[in-house]
């Protein structure tokens, strides 16, 4: 492999049914943008609903994307932001103040760091740790809303954030794979966030806008308003549940009930009244009504379960932005239709934004989180100082801060 001459950004996305990798560098004509110019995919067996529950079968995976990956790009990859899953991910708020102790009492970076990092103090039991802390708001002698406090002048200043933390083996567990892939974690992340900034443009993140990724074992969910992650979650509900009931309820067996989600669930008036799926040359007919059927009430529980928290934070109905659906399901017909109905907010199927090269190539669908952990990388890494939107300059100052916190 020849090394890379310029900086490339890697996201690896370890997710429940696959290990997707991809390598990007500067954009030459907007250096604020990325660049594909490698990917790669490979089926997982070593986890159930974002866990990892078989190390060897993962590093094996991982492997295989990552080579590929290499390849496509002419690089040697090293290290790579790396997602973490499962709902043992928690997020809480906290709150942080300290005092302002020069002459002048003028805030300084110091003192914005100090008090975020105040309000990562909290009791916590042995088998959590923090992995992220987002500010949301500041505060100065009682002055509210304040975006960044540098420079200002006051006695006291206060942060409100949003802390997530995730179980102490799970974090142990995604350690060991990176050690035995021999790749430094850049940063460790939630698959929601890596969403928020591969598909959601600035508007949408400043009016409030739940970025909605629907994976095979887990759902994502972050809502970012004031261009601020005010909350981030895990659901263990993911397509694969989709495929169970499907071969339950048309009595056929795993491998064709997971060719009936792909190629004929929907979420829109089955037109078809009978379906046909053929697997080891044999046909299989089935009852397009009856797909229909079990397709809506598996997503009915799932949006169920989303509204719910949605009212656990007092954002049902209350999110400008709308829902934007991501992950494997996003390709389901009817879906943003479905999430509408539901949620009772505006929907849409998420896109990639802001990417050139290969993007044309890659299954836009499924790349979305590895190519998101790929752009936080591009945010976070100390030679590129490119940010431009509020929650870009908040997400990197937040990385930077917790490299030092997070024992790889």
């Amino acid at each position: 492999m020849r090394e890379q001459q310029t900086p490339h950004f890697v996201g690896l996305d370890i997710g429940t049914s696959a290990v997707r990798c991809v390598v990007g560098t500067l954009d030459a004509g907007d250096p604020t943008k990325m660049t594909i110019i490698g990917y790669g995919k490979a089926l997982n067996t070593g986890m159930r609903r974002g866990v990892i529950v078989h190390i060897d079968e993962v590093v094996e995976a991982a492997s295989k994307a990552i080579e590929e990956a290499e390849r496509m790009s002419g690089t040697s990859i090293h290290h790579a932001c790396v997602n973490i899953n499962g709902p043992h991910i928690l997020g809480i708020n906290s709150t942080g103040v300290i005092a302002i102790s020069t002459a002048n009492r003028e805030i300084t970076h110091d003192d914005r760091v100090r008090a975020e990092e105040a309000a990562a103090i909290l009791q916590m039991p042995p088998n959590r740790k923090i992995i992220q802390i987002f500010p949301q708001n500041y505060s100065v002698d009682g002055q509210d809303n304040i975006k960044d406090p540098v420079g200002m002048q006051g006695v006291r200043l206060e942060v409100d954030t949003h802390i997530i933390t995730a179980a102490t083996p799970s974090l142990k567990s995604l350690e060991a794979v990176c050690e035995r892939l021999h790749i430094v974690p850049s940063n460790i992340t939630v698959s929601a966030l890596a969403g928020v900034e591969a598909v959601l443009e600035r508007p949408q993140k400043e009016a409030g806008t739940l970025l909605l990724d629907i994976g095979s074992g887990t759902t994502n969910l972050a809502v970012v308003e004031d261009g601020e992650i005010q909350y981030v979650g895990v659901l263990p509900i993911g397509s694969n549940l989709l495929t169970n009931d499907l071969a339950i309820g048309l009595k056929t067996d795993l491998e064709i009930a997971e060719q009936v989600k792909v190629k004929q669930a929907t979420l829109e008036p089955n037109k078809n009244r009978y379906t046909k799926i053929t697997h080891n040359n044999k046909i299989h007919n089935f009852e397009g009504e009856d797909i229909t059927m079990i397709t809506e009430a598996r997503l009915d529980e799932l949006f169920e379960y989303v509204e719910k928290e949605l009212k656990t934070i007092h954002k049902s109905q209350k999110l400008p932005g709308g829902v934007v659906v991501v992950g494997g399901m996003s390709a389901l017909p009817g879906i943003a239709e479905f999430a509408k109905d539901r949620l009772q907010l505006p929907a849409q199927v998420g896109s990639l934004q802001h990417v050139s090269g290969l993007v044309d190539s890659i299954d836009k669908k499924e790349y979305i989180a590895a190519t998101g952990l790929a752009i936080v990388d591009m945010l976070t890494l100390p030679q590129n100082a490119y940010s431009t939107t509020p929650s870009q300059k908040t997400i990197r100052g937040v990385f930077e801060k917790l490299k030092g916190k997070i024992k790889y």
